[in-house]
């Protein structure tokens, strides 16, 4: 299954020059676009079934595409292939730029995530919303927000969202009110906080969480 459905052109570090996030807008204003106030990245992790080692892991996380402006956001994402249609277990991430989707980067190692389980059938227009809220620098204390996580399952998906400080309790729980807020998550659905040195410590992300609301 192919996780980008047509090509959509990536450039490389040595295709464009260094630049402050400021120049970056100047530039794409000038150009008639419309700059996000973060650049991101979409990657996506397939592994085989029952296989966990970090090793592996980071081997199988792959970059698709990365996007500045609001045109480039809707290039990218509209050639992506709809969570639905993508087998499991398979990963989508959408970090900001230079922050990989692994719990020891230096911008997650002391942060966490919060974690909302879906059923398969309506996991996708969540999913939707809050790449919109992320892209859209939507969410409360959003300079302590790194990414977000479509984890794709076999009876569930799981969808995550990693913060920088997992000891920040206001940051932490202002952002879970945020999340709720912009996916319009009926009652019924429980949230869960992990921090990444828990999941380091007992090598898995979605167990033995400590945090619920």
């Amino acid at each position: 299954m192919e996780i980008v459905e047509k090509e959509v052109e990536v450039k490389t570090p040595s295709e464009e020059t260094i630049e402050s996030e400021e120049e970056r807008q100047s530039r794409e204003t000038k150009a008639g676009l419309h700059p996000l106030k973060n650049k991101f990245v979409f990657w996506y992790t397939r592994r085989t079934p029952g296989v966990r080692t970090q090793t592996s892991y980071e081997d199988n996380i792959k970059k698709i595409v990365e996007f500045s402006t609001v045109e480039g956001f809707w290039v990218c994402y509209c050639h992506l292939a709809r969570p639905s249609s993508l087998p499991s277990p398979t990963d989508l991430h959408l970090f900001k730029e230079g922050i990989r989707p692994l719990w020891e980067d230096s911008a997650n190692c002391n942060g966490g995530k919060w974690i909302i389980r879906f059923k398969k059938v309506v996991s996708g227009r969540f999913w939707e919303d809050l790449v919109l809220a992320l892209v859209g620098d939507q969410l409360d204390y959003g300079d302590n927000v790194c990414g977000a996580v479509l984890s794709i399952r076999f009876n569930e998906d799981i969808l995550s969202v990693w913060n920088r400080d997992a000891s920040d309790h206001q940051a932490v729980m202002a952002l879970r009110d945020s999340i709720k807020r912009h996916l319009k998550l009926p009652q019924s659905y429980i949230m869960e906080y992990k921090a990444h040195d828990a999941s380091l410590r007992d090598n898995s992300s979605y167990r033995n969480t400590w945090l619920r609301g």
